[in-house]
């Protein structure tokens, strides 16, 4: 199976010429001899752009590589403007399946005879189309609501899973066999990936998830989250409020309605703090084609997010290292920011301090306080590899989740207000999470969650508090007795093993006696005799 896949994705970008935008030069003589030999498959896409080849390769490839052209499609700084603008089409533009095979999914989900039991009305042709489903507008029957029903693709499941088996493959070659091999953890990394693409596949999740998001974010002006209709929602079918605004591709739309760019772009890094450090549950997939803005109030502007599929979360440790690490990142405290990798364990304990913190300023300080537009992210990912790479910094597989949704946010940021500063937007909501993490209110708001539980226990306390002092009064005679008894074991011991050994020397004996006496009572009497001494030895070993 993994080798029917990996023909089939050679085969796949050799037919779109993919293999033609590499330069020649860059190729091993053995990979330019290969592709002559394979001369039956050719480049069936020659009139095309490079950019449009790219993304119908990664379109008939499947989930996971549209995945990771939905991701370039955001590092618009990365790429020509020609290739990112049509690997932007994967967002929601992929090709759709079939309105009726959308219909009998819906059919066999709901139990249902006809879309007529609960729709009013149902557009078959999709409203968007991407890598693991569809969406269709339609009108709730019971209340008259214009809702999207989203329904996954038919056979998505078994696509991924063969992609899934050949990274797992490809990462085990990777981490046995690259230098970097088990820094970089491409095995944890995929499991990982895994994870999020099966939670992806279940409706129901993405429901609760959705659901979730919205109760965080209630009353919120920076972000809203559509009504789930969590009884139409299955494992493969979803039914949600269908949302009216300007996809955040859309600058001339946002210009056009004379949209605070400014404004917008500020609040699209506090939204995604407030995700990861308020509530530790974030959209981990805000590709520009989940993320929306309102129209009712430009100046004032609101994000509408959709596709609630992959989300991320954090545990408290990880949690707080980060924060610990962005502030003095902000404060430029290069030192603690070397200290905490340190202490997390994210680089080796060994490692030069002095010289680590040196590499972090001087990756750093060339881009502080720039606006986005004056930094080069390619350069800075460049330096940060190299400095992972010799300090040994081991990739954390809980994070990637993490830092790929913050290549999203810096991705929009970059595109709907260059001029953003990205560090200022961002210190004082941080600074005043900690602050609310420690010190004397976060003491506070702890005693005020834990009272219901202390009050429950309170009568109790007085008894526990006896037993305790009773206990330890008892505690010295308990110690006494203790080491009496170890010191009882350790005498019977010694007997046992000193029984054992003059045992052995009688059997001993018994051995070496028949090449010097002629009777057999001597050997006799020494081998009942060792017997004898074992017997002891046993006795004083297991004592009653």
């Amino acid at each position: 199976m993994r080798l029917g896949r990996l023909y089939f994705i050679n085969k796949v970008l050799l037919q779109h010429g993919l293999d033609e935008l590499i330069p020649s030069r860059w190729l091993p003589w053995y990979v330019r001899i290969m592709r002559k030999l394979i001369f039956w498959i050719s480049n069936e896409h020659k009139e095309k752009p490079a950019g449009e080849r790219i993304t119908l390769a990664l379109q008939t490839l499947g989930p996971v590589f549209i995945k990771f052209g939905q991701m370039l499609s955001t590092r618009r700084d990365l790429l020509p403007p020609a290739i990112a603008n049509e690997l932007a089409r994967l967002q929601d533009n992929v090709a759709p399946f079939s309105s009726d095979a959308a219909k009998a999914i819906i059919l066999k989900s709901l139990n249902i005879p006809s879309l007529d039991v609960v729709f009013s009305a149902f557009e078959e042709k999709p409203l968007a189309s991407a890598s693991i489903a569809q969406v269709h507008p339609a009108t709730l029957k019971s209340n008259g609501e214009n809702v999207v029903v989203k329904v996954l693709r038919p056979g998505i499941r078994k696509t991924i899973d063969a992609d899934m088996e050949l990274l797992y493959t490809l990462a085990g070659v990777l981490q046995k066999w690259l230098p970097d091999g088990k820094r970089l953890r491409p095995v944890e990394v995929v499991t990982e990936y895994q994870k999020t693409l099966v939670d992806e596949l279940d409706l129901m999740r993405e429901s609760a998830n959705g659901i979730q998001l919205r109760r965080n974010f209630e009353g919120s002006e920076s972000l809203y989250v559509p009504l789930m209709y969590g009884d139409y929602c299955r494992h493969d079918v979803l039914v949600m409020e269908r949302i009216y605004g300007i996809p955040i591709s859309n600058l001339d739309a946002l210009f056009a309605q004379n949209t605070n760019m400014k404004k917008l772009a500020e609040r699209g890094v506090e939204v995604f703090f407030t995700q990861v450090f308020r509530d530790s549950f974030f959209h981990a997939d805000m590709h520009p084609g989940n993320i929306f803005v309102s129209t009712e109030n430009p100046a004032n502007p609101q994000y509408i997010a959709i596709d609630f599929g992959i989300v991320g979360t954090l545990n408290r440790e990880d949690k707080r290292y980060l924060a610990e690490n962005f502030i003095a990142f902000f404060n430029r405290d290069y030192r603690k920011v070397a200290q905490l990798h340190a202490d997390s364990g994210w680089v080796p304990s060994d490692t030069n301090i002095d010289e680590f913190e040196m590499a972090i300023r001087t990756v750093c300080e060339p881009i502080f306080q720039k606006p986005l537009a004056e930094i080069s992210f390619g350069n800075v990912l460049l330096q940060l590899f190299n400095t992972a790479r010799r300090f040994n910094m081991v990739v954390q597989p809980q994070l990637v989740l993490l830092q790929k949704t913050l290549l999203y946010i810096e991705g929009l940021g970059r595109q709907l207000y260059p001029q953003l500063d990205l560090w200022q937007t961002a210190k004082p909501f941080l600074e005043n999470w900690m602050k609310q993490q420690i010190g004397v209110q976060a003491m506070y708001t702890k005693v005020k969650e834990n009272l219901p539980f202390w009050s429950e226990k309170l009568p109790e306390m007085p008894d526990l508090i006896h037993d305790s002092l009773k206990q330890i009064k008892g505690l010295p005679l308990e110690l006494q007795r203790g080491q009496q008894e170890i010191a009882r074991l350790q005498l019977e011991t010694a007997k046992a093993n000193h029984w054992v050994v003059v045992g052995a020397t009688f059997v001993i004996v018994a051995a070496i006696l028949p090449l010097y006496a002629h009777s057999w009572a001597y050997p006799v009497c020494s081998v009942i005799t060792g017997l004898g001494c074992w017997i002891q030895g046993w006795r004083h070993s297991h004592p009653n």
